[in-house]
């Protein structure tokens, strides 16, 4: 026996199997994959196999059912058919039972305890990202405070700071103290000043020395109620070395551009 039929016999014994559907899944896979090659034997062998089983269909004899056996079929199938209506008819009419309303109603009730408590939850963290918030802004503030409380009191303490006198210009009012370091600042303090009216706030005036130049403005402020007057300028206008004098005056809320009242404190800067 050649190579070539030891390897074809084994699918041969396939065919007949195959023609009839008896092989499994894979074998079948197997069987198609060789007759897929073109094998003459193999395919000459389904075309009889399969001759072979459209002639044993016509050697079955030809049977019909008793008349007793459909009446028991027919009866068994009507019988059947009222049961299953019957029980549908007794699933509908049956009344839902109360603990499935109870349990309907939990799932509801706690449904919307969920979504209260959600809302609830984001209105907490709501308010307390804004109580963190408010926190942060103070503490920056406060750091703000720190920092220029630090800053004039190095202005008032250092040896290199000038102090200067401002005298008032009317009977009555008392004199104001200015200190003024060339690199840090000028602070300005003064007791018992009488508020202004109204909205109207007092105006810092830096006059410069040079000839015919107009006071340049600087910050305002107005004395508390008290009449203790406080005021830090972090930037002067002008150098210290160019300013002949500081004088405040009484201006509209806000500040003017150019004084529009007669100063009521100047003192004059002597430059070290």
């Amino acid at each position: 026996m050649s190579n070539q039929e030891t390897i074809r016999d084994p699918f041969l014994e396939l065919i007949e199997a195959y023609a009839i559907g008896s092989l499994d899944p894979e074998e079948r896979s197997t069987v198609e994959a060789h007759l897929a090659t073109g094998c003459a034997d193999c395919a000459k062998a389904l075309c009889e196999a399969r001759w072979l089983v459209s002639q044993l269909a016509y050697l079955a004899p030809e049977a019909q059912p008793s008349e007793m056996l459909r009446g028991r079929l027919l009866k068994t199938v009507s019988a059947e058919a009222k049961t299953n209506i019957a029980q549908a008819e007794a699933f509908k009419a049956k009344p839902v039972p109360f603990w499935m309303w109870g349990a309907a109603a939990a799932v509801v009730l706690f449904a919307l305890y969920n979504f209260h408590e959600a809302q609830t939850l984001r209105r907490i963290i709501r308010q307390t990202q804004a109580a963190l918030d408010e926190q942060v802004a103070l503490q920056k503030k406060s750091a703000q405070e720190l920092a220029l409380a630090r800053r004039e009191a190095l202005i008032l303490a250092d040896a290199k700071s000038i102090k200067i006198l401002m005298p008032a210009g009317q009977t009555g009012l008392p004199e104001l103290h200015a200190t003024w370091h060339a690199a840090l600042g000028l602070v300005i303090s003064g007791e018992k000043l009488p508020v202004p009216g109204g909205t109207r706030t007092l105006q810092l005036w830096l006059i410069p020395k040079a000839a015919g130049a107009k006071p340049i403005p600087s910050e305002t402020t107005r004395p508390d109620s008290d009449g203790k007057f406080h005021l830090f300028v972090e930037n002067p206008p002008d150098a210290q070395r160019d300013t002949k004098a500081l004088a405040i005056t009484e201006e509209p809320e806000g500040g003017s551009p150019q004084p529009t009242t007669t100063p009521i404190w100047v003192g004059a800067v002597a430059g070290k």
